[in-house]
Parts: C-alpha cells; structure tokens; sequence
C-alpha cells in the first residue's frame, strides 16, 4: 500500500493498486527518479524541447535561499515608501500562488494588502480601482512571457492613473519577468522601481518557489525563509528512488494509477484554511497533463456531497490541518464504495511552501506514465489566436462579431455521458454572491447528473483549465456566462475592457466549437448571481 508516512489514511481499491503496484516496479527498474533529477527529458520525450529548458524548479530549493538576501533588501526599499496596498497584474502561473497566500495567510501587520488582478472583465477591474489610492499603491506588473494581454492591457489602465496622480508614476511600478522579454524593456524605459528577472528555465505554472512566488510573499511579509527550509526538506525526501519514503512519487503514483482505471477526475477536498490551494493544483494538474486528448481533470472548490451524487470516474486528495482530528464523515462512505482516497496534512500555512513542490513532483511523474509532455501547453495559443482575430475585426469595423446563438443548459446536460463534466466558464466579477450561487448550480447538477463539475472565471481559466478544455478528452460540457459589460477603456487602445472580455469569450467558444466540444454561451442580466440560482431551479426541476 501506499505508505502512511506520506498519505495518511489512505483507502486504494484494488484495481488501483494493482497499476500502482506495476508503476513502483518500474520507477525501481528503470530508476525514473534519479533520471528526473538528472534532467534525463527521455523519461518524457526523445525530443527535449521545451523539457531541457523547464526543469529549473528542481533547483528552487537550493537557489533561491542564495539569492534571497539581495531580493529581500531590494523589496525593503519598496516597502520603505510605504505602500497601503499592493496590486499584482498577472495570469497563471504568475497569479495564483500570490492569491494562495492572499487568502490562506494575508499580509502581516505593518505589510501593505495584497489584490490580485487576472481579469479583463471590467466591473472587476473597476472594483480593484476603487479600493485602492493609487498614489499610495505599488503595481506589480508579472509576466513570464512578457507582453500577456490580460497583463499589459491593466498596466495600461493603472500607469495612466497613476501618471495623473504622482510626479514619478515608475516609482509605484515593479517587474517580475524573464530577462530579455518586452516588460523587462518596458521596465527599464518607464523607469519602474525595481525589475525582478527570474531564471528563465521554469514554466509559469512550476514557477511558485521562484521570485514570482517569492517577492510578493516578501511584500506580505511573510516569513520566507522558513517556507523554503520547508521546500528544502521536501525536495530532499523526493530524491528518494524508494517511493514509500519519497512524498512526491507517492502522490505521482496515485494520480497516475487511478487514472489508468478511468478515475481521472482529481477530486481536491481542501479545509476551508487551505482551500485557495486547489486553484494552484488545478493549473498544475490541467495545464500539464491536459493534452493529447488525455490528461487528469483536477476539481477544486466543489461541494461536497453524498456518495450516491458521484459518479465512478473520481478519485479525492484532502488536505486538512494536522491538528483536526476529524475528516468530513461522508469519505468514510466513499471508501467503501471504493473510491481512492489520499489524505495529507499540512501542519501550518509555511507548509505550502513544501506542497507546492511536492504536487509539481508528483504532476512530472504522474505525467510519464500517462505519457504526456509536462512542460509545454501546445493549445493555449488556440484561443489567444482567436480572440487576436476578434479584435482584429472590432478595429476593422468598430464592433465585435456576432455572440453565438441558441441552447440553454438543460440542452447540454442532455447530451452528458458518465464519464463527462460541466466546466462553467464565468466571464463575471467574482463576488461572495456569486461564489454561493455558482457553488449551488454545481450541487444541484452533481444530485441531478451526477457530473464532476468545475467553476472557472475568466479569462482566468484559460492560462489554467483551458489547456485541459481543449487538448484533454472531449468529455466536456461547456457552459459560458457572459454579460453585456459596461464600458471601460483601455488607454492607448481603440477597444476597452468591456470589449476585450467579450472578444476573449467568443474567441474560447470558437476554439472550443472547433475542437468539437459541447458549449453553449447564455448571456446574463444585471443580476447574475439571481439569474444563475434561477439556472439551479431549473436543473432540479428537469426543466
């Protein structure tokens, strides 16, 4: 069995067990972990593009503490100007270990407040402006590529707020990029702070324990260091060839062994104090092995419901506290119905520093026997591509192409199978409201349907679950929630957020509708939450 030491308790049925059993055997014979250490890309390809040059986050542990010194004084002078507030304008993989710490632990006191900015959709963008005095507020503009729509259109928007309210707007700018790209340019041109240049071989998603993780872990005042010895220990218990002492193997092995039955919907079922981790993982786990028309479906954020609403394709991680005693009762009964069950247990928040290597260890393994390419993410650019043709349209024209019509939701869920999910696609501004009547919808389909649902705001989801929505299985339903959005410009630009949320939606149905998938867009009201708690009503009545 998988050890106790590091999943604890564990249920595995045997048909699980069996595929994890042959998996050990060959990581033993063919010594796949020391092959991932020393950076062998055949463990995933012959061809070792886009591997060779993504597996700098083995190293994070031991670099990163080096450079920490020099990072930690050059983010005391930022902070030395007395910032109120924070903004991070980033997608992705540069976003959501920042919103993880956001939410799990905050900033400390005397530490400005972190906001997280991964939206076009402008009564978002306008909500963030509002709380916020920009001539007191530091902007911290993060991109791996460098030149991310999502990311240069906000800058756009707060550089020329800030350009009418300081004498100096570069002071309240900071980078964090790779070397060489255009916002490391752009930097240096408009005179920003400071620029943070990252090691340029970690992919965005992998890129947790690095400066894009890091600094603004700094500016909250987090305590680092003792988030990195945590890593460090991980990291060290992953070289283990032995997987009943390696942490990571041991959870690489699960995911991959339940997903050689049919049982690749990942399940996160995350104590309410950790629970924004599940974002992390549903990018890493998406965005990695969602390709090649397989890959694993992570699901975070669901409620949790009786066993009789699941259907047979999931298997569940839960992540709790080490001092709570009691798990949700109903896994108990999903033990019994024989589903895989893994439990881990973080002793405090400076764990995540070792969770986020762990799951980036254990989603490189997992990969190799799904016999998916971890590091690239070949069908992103699909919708980027499209929504750059709708743009291209409205300047021609001075208006967007027609919103795809027809269907309704009752249409899709007819068309679902077993082994299928509903991924609901909101190009909404994210409220608790909201969040309760999202999370209500899903409940009411897992009773009706018994589907996996996910929940992904966008544009968001598509530098997360896009790649899974579009290289992964086609056993999607895809349910697009859109608005008419009121205006709000983007300076330099002949389009404004309003319109860019809009191309961004129709570009993602048109390259879903393109791969074949199952979507269908309703265009809601002015009071979204109501109208989709409407949505659930009608789910539960057949209707």
């Amino acid at each position: 069995m998988i050890p106790s030491r590091q999943i604890e308790p564990t249920f595995i049925p045997d048909d699980v067990q069996k595929f994890f059993d042959e998996y050990v055997g060959e990581v033993r014979a063919e010594k796949i972990i020391r092959r991932i250490w020393n950076r062998d890309h055949t463990i995933w390809r012959p061809d070792p593009t886009e591997i060779e040059n993504r597996l700098g986050w083995l190293d994070l542990t031991e670099t990163m503490p080096l450079a920490l010194p020099e990072v930690r004084e050059r983010v005391a002078r930022l902070l030395a100007e007395g910032p109120l507030d924070v903004v991070l304008l980033g997608m992705g993989g540069s976003s959501l270990c920042p919103e993880v710490f956001r939410r799990t632990i905050g900033s400390k006191e005397g530490h400005p407040a972190l906001h997280v900015l991964d939206t076009t959709v402008p009564e978002w963008v306008r909500r963030v402006t509002e709380e916020i005095d920009p001539a007191k507020t530091l902007f911290l503009v993060a991109s791996k590529s460098g030149g991310t729509i999502e990311v240069m259109s906000a800058f756009k928007h707060f550089w020329d707020l800030a350009s009418g309210l300081v004498e100096d707007p570069g002071s309240r700018f900071v980078a964090i990029t790779d070397p060489g790209t255009g916002l490391a340019k752009m930097a240096e041109e408009h005179g920003f702070a400071e620029t943070f240049l990252n090691p340029p071989d970690i992919g965005g998603r992998y890129s947790a324990l690095s400066l894009f993780g890091l600094v603004p872990a700094l500016l909250l005042g987090l305590d680092v260091e003792e988030m990195l010895s945590r890593a460090a220990v991980m990291a060290e218990a992953c070289r283990s060839d032995i997987v009943d002492d390696n942490p990571g193997a041991s959870l690489g092995l699960f995911l991959a062994a339940s997903t050689a039955v049919g049982r690749d919907k990942l399940t996160l079922v995350i104590d309410p104090i950790y629970e924004s981790l599940g974002l992390w993982i549903e990018q890493l786990i998406a965005e990695s092995t969602g390709k090649e028309g397989k890959g694993i479906l992570p699901i975070a954020l669901e409620p949790l419901e009786y066993v009789a609403h699941y259907g047979y394709g999931r298997a569940f991680v839960v992540i709790a506290p080490s001092g709570k005693s009691s798990l949700p009762g109903r896994l108990d009964a999903m033990k019994a119905a024989d589903y895989p069950v893994a439990v881990y247990r973080l002793k405090d928040p400076l764990d995540l520093g070792a969770e986020f290597f762990r799951w980036e260890f254990a989603t490189a393994l997992a990969s190799h026997f799904l016999d998916i390419q971890p590091f690239d993410q070949p069908n992103v650019q699909e919708a980027k591509t499209l929504t750059g043709q709708v743009l291209a349209e409205f300047k021609g024209k001075g208006k967007l192409p027609e919103a795809p019509a027809g269907g309704s939701l009752q249409d899709l869920l007819s068309k679902a199978q077993s082994t299928d999910y509903l991924a609901i696609l909101a190009y909404l501004a994210e409220s608790p409201e909201l969040e309760q009547a999202l999370s209500d919808l899903r409940r009411t389909v897992m009773k009706r349907h018994r589907l996996a649902t996910t929940v992904g705001y966008g544009p968001r989801y598509l530098h997360s679950t896009g790649q899974y929505h579009k290289g992964g299985p086609n056993t999607g339903l895809f349910l697009q929630l859109v608005q008419d959005y009121s205006a709000y410009p983007i300076p330099g630009e002949p389009y404004g957020f309003e319109s860019l949320a809009a191309a961004q939606a129709l570009g993602d149905f048109q390259a879903l509708s393109a791969k074949g998938r199952r979507v269908v867009q309703l265009r809601l009201g002015s009071s979204p939450a109501e109208e989709i708690r409407a949505l659930a009503e009608q789910v539960a009545g057949g209707r």
